[in-house]
């Protein structure tokens, strides 16, 4: 059973100007010299929480797919993070998680964030995402998915649950609350990475990048308001070690989610 390495990456993100983004995070990653499994960037990493997706969006054929899929083989590591994907006349806030072999999967934003509007410029995603990755099976989602316990519960015995996010300050102590309930009702690593900074808009964000463990234990130390990167180990003998004690997810209810 073998151990999985993360690389949390808290960090600022230029407003709107991929190409600076992704020169920054190429020197962060490259300057890791330990082995890692998964590297994991903040929500809509080259460009910030923008509702103008007009001219600063991509496709899956664009730089920055080309750019995870070129450092993910050269770092022989997964990469994911969210991005402005422009597809079939919508624009998604699309998980991207590019393994070391060239393969592309992605997830689409579900619960599009209201409050600023997102639901208005963005097409919502329908379907989960489970990536099986090194005897890992790893569900990703982004921000405001972790306010919504239905659609993040654990009907399909993953093992780590991944957010992204631009999540501001004055809500911050809600993110520390649900990342670790998460953990603790699905059995599961919980891991959130979120963006440090301030944006165009002049929302203030203070990272609280975390990771808990399937008892709601915290694995991480990372500082508030500043870049930062740590790596943690996840240990699939504790994880299943736990999950055979303590049999929760047997237990859980039966429900469809219906659209």
């Amino acid at each position: 059973m073998q151990d999985l390495k993360i690389a949390l990456i808290q960090t600022d993100i230029v407003w709107q100007n991929a190409a600076e983004n992704r020169s920054r995070y190429s020197e962060k990653i490259n300057n890791i010299q330990e082995q890692v499994d998964v590297f994991v960037l903040p929500e809509m990493f080259t460009t910030g929480f923008s509702m103008h997706p007009e001219g600063i969006s991509e496709t899956m054929q664009g730089k920055t797919v080309a750019w995870m899929k070129n450092l993910a083989s050269k770092k022989n590591a997964a990469i994911c993070g969210s991005v402005i994907i422009s597809e079939e006349n919508n624009y998604y806030n699309r998980l991207i998680f590019a393994h070391p072999n060239g393969k592309i999967e992605y997830y689409n934003k579900r619960h599009l964030f209201t409050l600023a509007g997102e639901e208005k410029v963005y097409a919502a995603g329908s379907k989960k995402l489970i990536v099986d990755y090194k005897g890992w099976k790893i569900c990703p989602l982004v921000c405001y998915d972790l306010r919504f316990p239905v659609w993040s519960r654990n009907k399909e015995n993953y093992d780590v649950l991944l957010y992204v996010a631009n999540w501001p300050k004055p809500r911050i102590a809600a993110w520390d609350i649900l990342l670790k309930a998460r953990s603790v009702e699905n059995l599961c690593y919980t891991i959130g990475v979120n963006r440090v900074g301030l944006d165009a808009s002049n929302y203030e964000y203070n990272g609280h990048s975390e990771a808990y463990d399937c008892l709601g234990k915290k694995l991480t130390n990372i500082p508030s308001d500043k870049e930062f990167i740590e790596i943690i180990t996840l240990q699939k003998e504790h994880l299943n070690k736990i999950r055979t004690r303590l049999n929760f997810l047997n237990d859980q209810d039966c429900f469809e989610i219906l659209d």
